[in-house]
């Protein structure tokens, strides 16, 4: 079929909607927990496993010590060897207008602190999110807003350093030793740790949490990826967890830092509601959740706020200090759906911070109203977006018409007109930048409707019945090429799935752009109840996090993507320890991928970020500059 000179009706009504979740292959910085009980139910494989003696560990496994890093202290030492290339008071009065603007403003409000009498402890920040969390429980996460409320309230063991590299925190750690056949780690917890209700956290903790998310009743798709490799976890005592591994893979580093919940809230809770949402005790728990990390959440305003508050008993132990005070008294998630809102509120000084549009960035934050209070900064962030295709559906099982898809595409349109050219195209879901991308990419797609027309043609999508829309006979009935797009209520992305629409109408299909509410469309991407979607991924601490998107049957591929080959490069990558081999094994899987197009890969988004002129220590990791560490975070206040 030729493209048709008649235009398929434009006039199909934006409902309200939300992207795919941005986080899903993030691994964050939470912690273990868990201890083996009824409530919990232990798997049938853990129940056949009798952990040997802590003695008898001990005299054979040939510990190797890890890592325990005090993060911030890191940080602060690498600085102190570099020099900024323009002063505090030079960067404040400059507008960020060119590359080497953004690395002067970027080094100098960047500095950690080295003096408390630099921080105002007293201060508050007011950040901005842009849509509510589902759940407030750390297991539960799977957005990025989840992920940030979690990184402040959620008790963190392990975590990562500006390098991406493991580590075990010191401010939670006595120690962290892997054994020389690599099955098992063990770790010691330090004894001043308490949860927000006072009980002190224990390994129990840990054994219980792992258990709960093992549990096949208890919906946890995101934090069981990686938690399901392991074989078992065993508290000896309060302080000493080990972690016993199916197999010696290079990935365990990462399997053993899952979320911690509070063994005694939901051990005699968990058995009357696996949801741990809906029961009057679950919610109860839900609004004012027991909490291990520095903050606590004191109010909660559905789709308006989520107010955390500094926890005095984190830090302090019987009176004594033992960690380094929280920055902020109180920290502040204003809910604000539309980023026009969200911007006027940031030049009224209402928000300190907020993640800036292309167009935000270049067309309405470049005058003295927003810099009176504000600059901008961005940073490198390995967060990927594109058009999911559902394979179970009749348009999308056939791999040319995703390729079709992919060709029909304006990508000049949206890469130079909708973004000014912020935004680079990707052509995979691994960065040019990270060591696991291929070290020869596989080619862009270009717009070409021809092409996409062949395709299409190929798959046997035409115009049978001459009315200008394609169609094809499936199971004896013609079905035409008519399908809906779920797409995030975010005017940039409304745009670009609308950029879609009219770009599929020339070549004779009909696109509808539909928006839901993000916890309905979060329900409909994990129960595969939808055609297509819009949204984005953002970037693991290790590529292997990624099979929860693309290996087969796993949690998050919500479109039912499946290849053996990339499932059993997964499994290659995990018993690769050789970094360099490793990165050629999760490139191949790259590009496997992106010649199977499940989905229409559009452009990698750096950081963009306006932030208020009183906030230093501002610093940017592929994750952003929130995602730094393990509860960590280098950001204060001058006084």
């Amino acid at each position: 079929m030729r493209r048709s000179r008649r235009c398929v009706s434009s006039g199909y009504g934006f409902l309200v909607g939300l992207a795919l979740a941005g986080v899903a292959s993030l691994t964050t910085a939470i912690g273990p927990g868990g201890s083996c009980c009824q409530a919990a139910e232990p798997n049938a494989a853990d129940e056949k496993f009798t952990p040997p003696p802590l003695a008898e560990l001990d005299a054979q496994a040939g510990w190797i010590d890890q890592p325990v890093v005090d993060t911030l202290a890191a940080l602060r030492k690498q600085q102190a060897g570099e020099k900024p290339r323009a002063t505090i008071a030079a960067a404040l009065a400059m507008k960020n207008k060119s590359r080497p603007d953004n690395e002067k403003i970027a080094g100098a409000l960047g500095r950690v602190a080295t003096d408390d009498a630099q921080i105002d402890y007293e201060a508050n920040i007011n950040r901005h999110i842009r849509r509510d969390v589902k759940s407030t429980n750390p297991i539960m996460m799977s957005a990025t807003e989840e992920f940030d409320i979690a990184g402040l309230t959620g008790l963190s063991f392990f975590g990562f350093d500006w390098r991406l590299e493991p580590l075990a925190t010191a401010e939670t750690v006595v120690s962290w030793q892997t054994s020389k056949d690599r099955l098992m780690d063990k770790l010691v917890i330090r004894k001043d740790l308490t949860w927000s209700d006072g009980r002190p956290i224990t390994a129990h903790d840990v054994e219980f949490s792992y258990h709960t998310i093992m549990n096949d009743k208890v919906p946890v798709p995101a934090v069981r990826s990686g938690t399901d490799k392991l074989k078992a976890v065993h508290a000896y005592d309060d302080q000493t967890v080990v972690f016993f591994h199916k197999e010696a893979l290079a990935t365990n580093v990462w399997n053993i830092n899952f979320p911690v919940i509070a063994k005694h809230i939901y051990e005699n809770s968990l058995a009357d509601d696996y949801t741990m949402q809906e029961s009057k005790y679950h919610v109860r728990y839900e609004n004012d959740p027991v909490c291990g990390g520095p903050y606590t959440i004191t109010k909660r305003v559905r789709r308006q706020e989520i107010v955390l508050t500094r926890r005095e008993s984190y830090y302090l132990h019987e009176g004594k200090q033992v960690r380094d005070k929280p920055y902020f008294r109180e920290i502040r998630f204003r809910i604000l759906e539309d980023g026009n809102i969200a911007l006027l509120a940031m030049k009224n000084g209402e928000i300190d911070e907020m993640i800036l549009t292309a167009e935000q960035w270049v067309t309405q934050t470049g005058d003295d109203d927003y810099y009176r209070l504000n600059t901008k900064i961005s940073g490198l962030e390995w967060t990927y977006f594109g058009f999911n295709w559902n394979q179970k559906t009749a348009y999308f099982s056939d791999v040319r018409v995703r390729k079709a898809m992919a060709h029909a595409f304006d990508y000049r349109e949206m890469l130079d007109k909708m973004f000014y050219g912020l935004y680079e195209q990707s052509n995979g879901m691994f960065h040019k930048g990270a060591w696991m991308a291929p070290k020869k990419p596989p080619a862009f797609y270009k717009q070409d409707l021809d092409k996409a027309e062949e395709l299409l043609d190929a798959a046997g999508w035409d115009d049978h019945d001459g009315d200008g829309i394609r169609d094809k006979k499936i199971d004896g009935k013609l079905v035409k090429f008519e399908f809906s797009l779920l797409c995030p209520s975010i005017p940039e992305r409304i745009k670009l799935c609308a950029l879609l629409k009219e770009n599929l109408a020339q070549i004779g299909i009909i696109c509808n752009v539909r928006q839901l509410e993000s916890t309905v469309m979060n329900d409909r991407l994990l129960k595969h109840e939808f055609q297509a979607a819009f949204g984005g991924w953002g970037t693991g601490t290790d590529p292997d996090t990624s099979d929860n998107i693309w290996a087969t049957g796993e949690g998050r591929n919500f479109g039912y993507y499946s290849n053996p080959k990339v499932d059993d490069l997964y499994k290659q990558g995990r018993l690769e320890f050789d970094r360099k081999k490793r990165g050629e094994i999760y490139g191949r899987i790259h590009e496997l991928i992106y010649e199977d197009q499940p989905y229409t890969f559009l452009y990698f988004r750096d950081a963009f970020y306006g932030f208020n002129k009183k906030l230093r220590g501002i610093n940017f990791t592929p994750r952003g500059p929130y995602h730094y560490g393990p509860g960590f975070n280098s950001i204060y206040k001058v006084k």
